[in-house]
């Protein structure tokens, strides 16, 4: 992966994680270049299976396709950057971020996008 698609993922995303919405700016670590459907599971260094995430959201997601939904148990994909709308699956408020359907509560599960501090840290964004 050459500098010039990192530049292109990090603008596409507004420096923010694509998972959490964590700005860059609010975290000392720089954000990863994360690969949605990892390479293990057939996935490429194209744009479309390429985002931004801050290393919190990108260490827990892992290679991890899918979680549990902990409404129902069921599992279920994780969150795509790339084709699903975040505002269809989550909601914010005051920093807190809740699933709103099963990918939604799944991958906020999964990642723990509540937890390590930075519930604050965007709260104050």
């Amino acid at each position: 992966m050459d500098a010039a698609l990192r530049q292109f993922v990090r603008r596409r995303a507004d420096n923010d994680c694509e998972y959490c919405s964590l700005p860059q700016e609010k975290e000392p670590l720089t954000f990863h270049i994360e690969h949605i459907v990892p390479r293990q599971h057939g996935g490429d260094d194209s744009p479309e299976n390429l985002a931004l995430a801050c290393q919190h959201c990108n260490l827990r997601k892992g290679t991890n396709l899918s979680g549990l939904d902990p409404e129902t148990g069921a599992a279920t994909r994780l969150f795509h950057p790339r084709q699903d709308v975040w505002a269809e699956h989550f909601t914010e408020s005051e920093g807190e971020i809740t699933g709103r359907t099963a990918i939604g509560r799944a991958t906020t599960r999964l990642l723990k996008m509540n937890e390590d501090g930075r519930l604050e840290l965007r709260a104050g964004t």
